[in-house]
């Protein structure tokens, strides 16, 4: 049974260091990331030097270097004559590994006194979470690449510590946007510190192969490069021509690959490759056309593809062929188990009429283009497991049978998690490990993808683990954070979406749920922030955003919590008032009963920490009145039931908000009865549109009236022509009229249903007001 965490405080520490300055040490100080199962905290303190020993045997000298490397820079210190054999005996001033075959994988002890530090572990991985550990005690100022006069001292500490998963993984796509070698290497060391332990390297995509096959040259030669169009949004640009050069990109040669191996390896970070097939990959097909059905010449895209049906041909042997080269090569490269195949959100369109794939289909008795992609991942896997590999796939895969012992990492929810666990895999979550959503309010943010998954969200409700039975959770290999790249240009932005949001993912990831406390968890990631910054990581500040949350609503007010994730942070604000001076503090939940803007801001030691967050809440004749639809809207998006269109509470741009109701392809139509008759001459429809997502606006909407809800008359009409968006938008369709006296409001709206993009169309409402 895993112990309670807890820290154990003995006193407080003065003492006199080297320098002369007094050491204090409080429980306080230490704030580790993530956090271990116990600690316990004595009063003492161990004091590095240029004379300090690193005693290890020789297979643990990279362990130790992980760690003379860091002070090398930051002290000047060149520890590499002081590592010793673990033979060697020393009174004092060292620090010493010992093997410990009684400890479980990847755990470790910690134990630092005046004297020494001793790290005990059984493998590898467990030794360098213990330096991870230690290089944390440190002060910042180990990350450092610049020298520093500190004092190199940490408290006097044990430790125990283990993993609660086995797979704690980072994916990075490289593919929609090219990331270099350098970068890579800095996300591994960073990635280490936080006991991170599986680096899923996402190397190809409609959009860019990213890794040398010398067989195949044409791959990196076509396949890597594209139009550059990276003035444009993702979702808006263009189709390119297949004999227009491409100047974006960019690849991964084989020695590159073996360094990137190399350098994880010492970290002891396992790197996963994706492979993906049978879709996602364009890029590919650009390349060589007649791995397609079509054999058609077409162009590595410059963004945003939906449906993908330019996909691998499942019927030529010639595309198997490919596939086992390709896999020849990149086996060769990664010594890991796993190889991830991808599998995922392929359109079946050219399958369905290629006389290939149809005689494929007879041939081996397959139902449909479903069972057709079965048997493609099937033989796939059969291939890898006679290289000793066991193939990884997106939850996709379990459609149409599930190939033998393969690994499904789940992106779909819980649900399907259970139905892959009922089929008997073992499954990877991350489903709610998507950190390319906004992680703040979206119109304080760079551009994302969508949704809303800020830290304390990441932290509390990510995984939701619970969601399975205890049984079901026993086939949970671990946990995983996806960082797509459609939406980030650059290595900044990339760290600016990773972190700290990176830190609540590996605590989720290592630490047991009943150790974890969101409030102590938040103070230490403040703490945390002048060592990302001292390793020149663009880190996000948005936990210290304000968000206003409508917590109840009535016909006549409305109640609103303030929050900010920041601990310690003294919330502030306004009402219709520009002026922050006059900024009200706030202690408790405020009432709102007419039309008011808010405006809000978290402050500390008296100054704002972020963009102040406002809004405006808007008073009604229709809040709280019934509504009808016809159709309903989908079982996906239901908001808040029937009230939704109707609560005063508008939506965000993250459809996931649960204030939006959602009509696939369906044309609905409204009916709010306000009760009796009423003074209207305003009606205001909230939509958005989110194409990326297939969520289109409305191409159309009626209004009708009726005092006795039988017979209706037309009383306005808005016309709306699609137009191309990449963006995420909101926008209000406002119908203005003169005054009329009524007492129920038809809306006839009517969805895209099917945009030329293809697809099915989203039609999303938030709500409607009547003035």
């Amino acid at each position: 049974m895993m112990k309670r965490y807890f820290i154990i405080f003995i006193g407080f520490l003065t003492m006199n260091c080297q320098s002369g300055k007094e050491i204090h040490f409080t429980e306080q100080d230490i704030n580790l990331v993530p956090k271990p199962e116990e600690i316990i905290l004595e009063t003492d303190y161990f004091e590095f030097s240029p004379e300090t020993k690193f005693v290890a045997n020789d297979s643990l000298r990279p362990v130790i270097e992980l760690i003379t490397n860091k002070f090398r820079s930051a002290s000047g210190w060149d520890f590499s004559k002081n590592i010793q054999n673990s033979n060697k005996q020393y009174p004092s001033n060292y620090i010493k590994l010992v093997v410990d075959e009684n400890l479980a994988k990847e755990s470790y002890t910690f134990h630092s006194d005046k004297d020494k530090i001793i790290i005990y572990a059984r493998d590898y991985q467990g030794f360098v979470y213990g330096i991870q550990t230690l290089r944390q005690l440190l002060p910042a100022e180990i990350e450092s690449t610049s020298v520093v006069k500190t004092n190199w001292v940490i408290p006097s500490v044990k430790i125990t510590d283990k993993p609660q998963y086995q797979w704690r993984g980072l994916m990075l796509d490289v593919a929609r946007h090219f990331f270099s070698k350098e970068y890579i290497l800095k996300t591994i060391d960073r990635m280490a510190m936080l006991k991170i332990n599986t680096f899923h390297f996402h190397l190809l995509d409609n959009e860019g192969w990213r890794i040398e096959i010398k067989k195949y040259p044409k791959l990196t030669e076509i396949g890597a490069w594209r139009v550059n169009q990276e003035n444009k949004h993702w979702n808006a640009r263009t189709t390119n021509n297949p004999n227009e050069k491409g100047s974006y990109g960019g690849f991964f040669t084989q020695e590159d690959i073996k360094e990137i191996v190399a350098y994880a390896s010492k970290y002891g970070i396992n790197v996963v490759p994706e492979i993906e097939m049978p879709a996602h990959v364009m890029s590919a097909i650009a390349a060589y056309p007649e791995l397609s059905c079509h054999k058609r010449p077409i162009a590595v895209p410059s963004g945003g593809v939906w449906p993908i049906t330019d996909i691998y041909c499942a019927g030529q042997e010639k595309t198997f062929a490919f596939l086992q080269d390709v896999l020849d090569e990149v086996t060769n490269l990664f010594p890991s188990k796993y190889i991830h195949i991808g599998g995922d959100e392929a359109t079946h369109t050219e399958w369905e009429k290629c006389p290939l794939c149809k005689v494929r289909m007879k041939t081996e008795n397959l139902k449909n283009a479903h069972e057709l992609q079965s048997y493609f991942i099937k033989r796939i896997n059969k291939y890898l497991q006679s290289k000793n590999r066991q193939l990884i796939g997106w939850d996709e895969i379990i459609d149409g049978g599930l190939p033998d012992d393969a690994i499904i990492m789940v992106w779909r929810g819980n649900d399907i998690a259970k139905k892959a666990i009922k089929q008997g895999s073992q499954v990877i979550l991350t489903s709610q490990g998507y950190i390319d959503q906004y992680q703040g309010l979206p119109d304080n943010e760079p551009l994302a993808i969508g949704g809303y998954l800020p830290i304390s969200r990441i932290y509390n409700e990510a995984f939701d683990e619970k969601k399975l039975s205890t049984e079901e959770q026993t086939k949970i290999l671990g946990m995983q954070a996806n960082l797509w790249a459609e939406y980030i240009p650059d290595e900044k932005h990339s760290e600016y979406m990773l972190f700290p949001r990176l830190l609540a993912l590996s605590e989720v990831f290592w630490t047991a749920e009943n150790h974890r406390n969101w409030t102590d968890f938040s103070q230490r990631v403040e703490k945390f922030f002048p060592r990302l910054s001292l390793m020149d990581i663009n880190y996000s500040k948005s936990m210290y955003q304000t968000t206003a949350k409508v917590t109840d609503t009535q016909y006549n007010k409305v109640k609103i919590a303030l929050n900010s994730e920041a601990p310690n942070a003294d919330i502030r604000y306004t009402l219709n008032e520009d002026d922050f001076s006059k900024a009200i503090p706030y202690t408790d939940t405020l009432y709102i009963n007419k039309t008011t803007t808010i405006k809000a801001c978290a402050f500390v030691q008296g100054k704002p920490t972020h963009t102040a967050y406002q809004d405006t809440i808007t008073f009604h004749k229709a809040i709280g009145k019934s509504v009808t639809f016809a159709p309903t809207y989908h079982k996906n998006y239901q908001g808040q039931g029937n009230k939704t269109l109707t609560n005063i509470v508008r939506g965000t741009k993250d459809f996931h908000d649960k204030q939006w109701l959602g009509w696939l392809v369906d044309s609905p139509t409204i009916i709010i009865d306000l009760g009796d008759n009423q003074e209207v001459s305003k009606i205001v429809v909230g939509t958005m549109e989110n194409q990326g997502s297939g969520i289109y606006f409305p191409t159309e909407i009626r209004f009708l009236s009726s005092q006795d809800g039988k017979k209706y008359t037309e009383i306005g009409k808005i016309i709306h022509p699609y137009k191309n968006n990449g963006f995420a938008t909101l926008k209000d369709f406002s119908l203005q009229i003169s005054s009329q006296n009524t007492r129920y409001i038809k809306l006839e709206i009517k969805n895209l249903a099917y945009p030329p993009k293809g697809g099915d169309a989203w039609l999303f409402i938030d709500e409607v007001q009547v003035f």
